[in-house]
């Protein structure tokens, strides 16, 4: 699919509120709300929008320690296996293969330091895991959504 600069200004607006009706989104675009409606569902059938959620703050449901943490390895960390042990461990909100100073980055979640402990126990666990490097943050200071260039 091709995307052009009517579907990026729609993904744009989606982006700062997915509850907007069609005819709202029309009127931002120049579109009737059936031609908005008919856009956006071809956006979701070519996997362009591939969700629609709510944002929630973190601290709010007791989830306010944030930490990235490197996971060095002895072993190539992409495989299924290792992505699935990632995935299992319920604060690992994001994991990334990456290229630097260790082989996967994982963005983890947690309401407290100790459940931050507990997490990186869990990772060390996580099979050709060899060390990892924890960074917590203190303050997060903005989170932007993708661009729509």
């Amino acid at each position: 699919m091709t995307i052009d600069e009517t579907d990026r200004k729609l993904l744009a607006e989606l982006q700062l509120n997915a509850t907007q009706s069609y005819a709202t989104l029309g009127q931002v675009v120049g579109m009737s709300a059936g031609a908005t409606h008919e856009r956006v569902r071809k956006l979701k059938a070519a996997g362009v929008i591939r969700r629609t959620a709510v944002e929630v703050d973190p601290a709010a449901v007791g989830q306010g320690v944030l930490a990235f943490v490197l996971l060095d390895a002895d072993a190539w960390m992409g495989d299924e296996p290792t992505l699935r042990a990632l995935e299992e461990i319920p604060a690992v909100q994001e994991a990334h293969i990456i290229a630097g100073p260790a082989s996967v980055l994982v963005k983890v979640r947690t309401a407290t330091t100790e459940d931050l402990q507990a997490t990186l126990r869990a990772l060390h666990q996580v099979d050709g895991v060899t060390s990892t490097q924890t960074i917590v943050v203190l303050e997060s200071c903005f989170e932007r959504p993708p661009a729509v260039m």
